[in-house]
This record gives C-alpha cells, sequence and structure tokens, in this order.
C-alpha cells in the first residue's frame, strides 16, 4: 500500500521533475511558484505533526534540504500565509482533509542561525540580538494592537542592539504571548540552523562564553514558554544536553541514527531513480549511485544528498558538488592533530574498510579532540561517514557503530583534506615518494629529513621512548598521505599483526613490476642505543625476528620482491636504513 502511495505520488510530480533546477534556491513557494524542480517531503509535516512532540530537534548534514523544509513548515502553518493554498496542491499533504483545514492557521516565529557565524562572542552575540530585533519588526504591527498593555509597549520598545542578557532571554518568549493574545492561539517556533552558532564558537575559543548565553535563551523559548504550540530545532550536530539544554526536558532529538523522519530529508533511492528516468538518464544509475548514494538515516541506507543531485541533473557531469560547499576545518583539524589511534583507523576507512565504535550523538563539541567516538559521531552526523550496522553489548547495553565512509564524492573529500596536509612541503614530499619507489636511499634520508622538519610540528614527534604514541601521530599522518597519492600503485596497511608481531607500515604492490616495502619507525632510546644508525638496525632487526613479510610472502610475493627500511626517529631528525643493497 505504502509502495503504492509512493509511486503515485512519483508520477504525479513528473510534471516538475522535467522543470528547470533552481540551484540553491530554499524558499518553497518560490520553487513551487516557478515550477521548478522540486520532490514532494511534506509528508514530513504530517509526521511531525501527528507526533504530536513538543519540541523537536533534527539533526541532518549540510545541504540535505533542512532548511527548504523548514520553509516549507512555515508556509504550511503560518497564519500571514494563509493564501499559499494552492502551493501545496497536488503534493502528499494536501491528500487528507483535516490538513487542508490546518494550513494557514497558526501564527509562526521563525528564525534562522545560518549566517551567525563570528570569529568572537561579541560580534557572534551582536549578531544573534540583530535576529530578535529583526523579529520584533516584522511583528511591529502588533504592537500598535489593543492587545498589548503600556508594559508590554515598553518592552517592546526595548528590544534594541544594546539590551542586556537578560532582556534578550525572553525575547521570543514575550513575542510567542504577544501573538497569542493577538490570534487567541499559541504559536509555533522554527529555528533553522540551531547550532551555527555554536560550531564557530567552539572553532574559535569562546564555547564557554556563549553557551550561557544560549542556554538562557532556549530555555525561555522552548522550555518556559506557556505560549508555544510546537516548537522544531534543525541543525547538523546534537549540541550535549548539559551545554545548552539541560533545561529542556521536553526536548525529543531525532539524529541520523534515529528512525523518525528517515526519508523526509535528501532524496530516496526511489526519487533519484525516477528523477533519473523522466530525465532519460536510466543508464546512468548505477554511476550515481556510486558517487552519492549512501547515506543512512535510521534503517534507510539509500539517501542521497540533495545538493550534488541537483547538480548533477543541471550540468550533466559528475564531481564533488556537496563535499566542496560544506565546511571542513573543523573535520581536518580534529584529524590530523587526533591519535595514532585515530589516524590508524583513518588508514582503515580510506581503504574502503570499516570501524567499530561507540557513539555519543549528544556530546560532540565538549569531547572532542579528547574522546574517540567523539570524533566519528561528529562525522557521521556531518555526512561523512555511515553506519552499515550496530550491534548491543547485552552485558552493558551499549551500542558499536560499524561505520564506512559515505560514498565516492565522500572519499574524494577526505583525500583531497590530506593532500592538503602536504602543500606547504609538496615538492620534498613528492620526491619522498618518488625516491622510495625507486629505492634511492640518499634521497629518501635527505626528503624525508626536510618533511620532517617541516611537518613534524603539524602531528607532533616524540622525544622520549616512554611517549608510547609517537612518533606515531607523525607516521600515521604519514602514512594517510601515502595512501592517498599511491592508491593506484599500491595497498598500503600500518600497525597490523603479521608473523610474531605487528608491522609499522606495510606496501603492498597491486602490480608485478613494484617491490614490496615494509617500513619499522623506531624512537631512539639514548639509554640503550648510542646513536640513529643502532635504533636504525634494531628496527631492521625486529622486522626479520617478527617474520613482517608473513603476509606478503602469502600472497605469492618473492623475498626478492620486499624491501625492508628502518626509521629512526630523535626529535625531528630521521635516519632510515635497509637491510639490503641498493
Amino acid at each position: 500500500m505504502k509502495k503504492t502511495k509512493a509511486i503515485n505520488k512519483l508520477r504525479k510530480e513528473d510534471r516538475l521533475m522535467k522543470s528547470v533546477i533552481s540551484i540553491g534556491n530554499q524558499d518553497f513557494v518560490s520553487i513551487r511558484k516557478n515550477h521548478c524542480f522540486y520532490i514532494d517531503k511534506t509528508d514530513f509535516i504530517r509526521e511531525w505533526w501527528d507526533k504530536q512532540d513538543s519540541v523537536t530537534l533534527i539533526t541532518r548534514p549540510r545541504r540535505f534540504g533542512k532548511t527548504l523544509n523548514m520553509s516549507m513548515t512555515e508556509y504550511f502553518f503560518s497564519v500571514n500565509h494563509a493564501d499559499c493554498k494552492r502551493y501545496f496542491e497536488g503534493l502528499s499533504i494536501w491528500e487528507e482533509e483535516r490538513f487542508r483545514k490546518l494550513q494557514g492557521t497558526y501564527p509562526v516565529i521563525s528564525i534562522s542561525f545560518a549566517d551567525v557565524k563570528a570569529t568572537t562572542y561579541e560580534s557572534a552575540r551582536r549578531a544573534i540580538i540583530r535576529k530578535l530585533v529583526k523579529l520584533y519588526s516584522t511583528f511591529e504591527f502588533v504592537r500598535s494592537s489593543e492587545v498589548l498593555n503600556e508594559k508590554d509597549h515598553a518592552y517592546f520598545d526595548s528590544v534594541e542592539e544594546n539590551m542586556s542578557d537578560d532582556a534578550a532571554a525572553v525575547a521570543v518568549n514575550y513575542m510567542s504571548d504577544y501573538l497569542s493574545r493577538y490570534y487567541k492561539k499559541k504559536v509555533i517556533i522554527l529555528l533553522d540552523e540551531y547550532d551555527t552558532p555554536l560550531q564557530e564558537a567552539y572553532i574559535h575559543g569562546y564555547w564557554k562564553s556563549l553557551t550561557g548565553f544560549i542556554r538562557s535563551l532556549f530555555n525561555s523559548t522552548f522550555k518556559t514558554n506557556p505560549y508555544m504550540e510546537r516548537g522544531l530545532l534543525i541543525g547538523i550536530t546534537r549540541v550535549s544536553k548539559e551545554s545548552i539544554f539541560s533545561d529542556l526536558n521536553n526536548l525529543e532529538v531525532v539524529t541520523t541514527t534515529s528512525e523518525k523522519y528517515s526519508s523526509s530529508f535528501g532524496f530516496t533511492k526511489e526519487e533519484v531513480f525516477h528523477v533519473l528516468e523522466t530525465s532519460g538518464l536510466s543508464e546512468e544509475k548505477e554511476t550515481v549511485c556510486y558517487w552519492y548514494d549512501g547515506f543512512s538515516f535510521g534503517k534507510r541506507k539509500d539517501i542521497y544528498n540533495p545538493w550534488s543531485i541537483t547538480k548533477y541533473l543541471d550540468t550533466g557531469e559528475y564531481g564533488t558538488y556537496w563535499a566542496d560547499t560544506s565546511g571542513n576545518a573543523l573535520v581536518s583539524t580534529l584529524i590530523r592533530h587526533s591519535s595514532a589511534k585515530i589516524k590508524s583507523e583513518m588508514e582503515d576507512l580510506l581503504n574502503g574498510g570499516e570501524i567499530c565504535t561507540e557513539l555519543d550523538e549528544q556530546v560532540i563539541f565538549e569531547q572532542l579532540g579528547r574522546k574517540r567516538g567523539a570524533i566519528w559521531s561528529l562525522l557521521l552526523a556531518s555526512g561523512y561517514l555511515k553506519t552499515t550496522r550496530h550491534e548491543m553489548d547485552r552485558r552493558t547495553g551499549k551500542r558499536e557503530y560499524f561505520l564506512k565512509i559515505t560514498n565516492h564524492e565522500s572519499m574524494l573529500m577526505f583525500e583531497e583534506m590530506i593532500e592538503s596536509w602536504f602543500a606547504e612541503e609538496d615538492s620534498a614530499y613528492g620526491n619522498f615518494k618518488e625516491a622510495l619507489l625507486a629505492g634511492d636511499l640518499d634521497y629518501m634520508n635527505q626528503f624525508m629529513n626536510q618533511v620532517a622538519l617541516q611537518s613534524f610540528s603539524s602531528f607532533d614527534s616524540g622525544t622520549k621512548p616512554s611517549e608510547n604514541l609517537e612518533p606515531e601521530r607523525f607516521y600515521h599522518g604519514f602514512v594517510l598521505g601515502l595512501i592517498v597519492d599511491l592508491a593506484g600503485k599500491y595497498h598500503i596497511t600500518s600497525n597490523r599483526e603479521s608473523g610474531f608481531g605487528r608491522y609499522d607500515v606495510v606496501m603492498e604492490p597491486l602490480q608485478k613490476q613494484f617491490d614490496a616495502i615494509v617500513m619499522e619507525f623506531k624512537v631512539q632510546n639514548p639509554a640503550k642505543e648510542e646513536s640513529l644508525q643502532h635504533t636504525v638496525q634494531n628496527a631492521l632487526l625486529q622486522i626479520e625476528e617478527k617474520n613482517y613479510d608473513t603476509e606478503l610472502l602469502a600472497r605469492g610475493i618473492p623475498k626478492s620482491k620486499i624491501r625492508h627500511y628502518g626509521f629512526a626517529f630523535c626529535g625531528k631528525k630521521v635516519l632510515i636504513g635497509t637491510d639490503k643493497s641498493e
């Protein structure tokens, strides 16, 4: 029944599927009025309304139609848009009479924090205050009505850019009161991209200051607001309850792992394939799937990013459209400066594998850089990773999630990000790779020392044997670069069991003309090793004693085609040696 209904809905949209694609247009009425490309997501209104949750927070990655859905919701409910009925005709929501009667019957307060991107607390606070001032300007007609008394007028006039924190905190609450009196009906409150200023606060170091201000505003708006009918917040990440939602016990949170609204944001496989068919692009289904499929919300594993799909339909060319519009600076910094464990898991992901981790979707910013699961939670929420399955520990009740890179577009984004890490020392790094493949030990030493001098500060280097994560932080970052740049020639792994121990790096050739390479990294121990040469020999001896060649030999690679290199570190000094004559 549901499948038949979905097919009928798609057929109804055939005319629109062939319409002009309005890139970046997030205004529902504008799209419908101009007969632009639109996939019907009005079922979101039905699901949200019928859930009857007091306040709903939904997290979805960038460019997944969040703002368009908020625009659609505002146009549907707002009494100011009661004349917009015609734009919902022919869509799913208009099939039920009870919703046709509901359209245009509620006062709606709609605010977006999308452009609150400030480098200081003062400027962020000022930007939010301006939003409140604009809100009051929009409803200026209420001030001149008979429903407000003298005291209300005084507060109304106090809403200006130099208002106090206390006054700002209650601004939406008071406006809810004014509108409910004016229309004799409680208000619906919509807040788009609620977490944008919070992400900026974390990046620029004023997190604690802003969260205090936001907490007071949200508490007054969504918790202690008797004039609110429903509240809806949408963003990318779920900011921890302790940060800004500590007082909101009425909050229903819907993350990417939740089942609710699983098809309301993004395009489903059925929707995308229907568009391709109606556009004469049926033969491109497999390639489109390879590039853009893979996002998962709840149990839905076939979600596509709308931005990339619409850009592809508009241009007819494949590209990293969604990845190029996302802010990757935070992700890049977190991975680049992360622990050796995180970098090692990133290697697995780049090699097409998956990782297993606990997720804490409500602890994002506070534990970034300290808690392993926090980074992966951020990458999942941002859409760069997808869940393939999850398992529950029967004893603890905790869930472990298996994660992979979402699709080819996301893979290219990570590769480009890692390549940028070595941009400053690109020449030296490129020459090192060439010397490595050619087996030129002198050049390897020359260029490795140059790379180390320039990049060790970025990845951290160890000078004490007791620092057991070092130089792993560096070499795992270094290996990520090798994986990206040599992907067509080698399968590269690190820190894996082989023989009687765990090797540091193994490069398995994908073509027979190349040699296999085994690397062991060691920090010099002055108490036991008198020189870097001695450390190199110990590294090479470990390769032999632990039989790190075992996996390569088992795959049919002859001993004569396996090269061993020992890397000795002392601060920013590096010495590379081999046990074979070059």
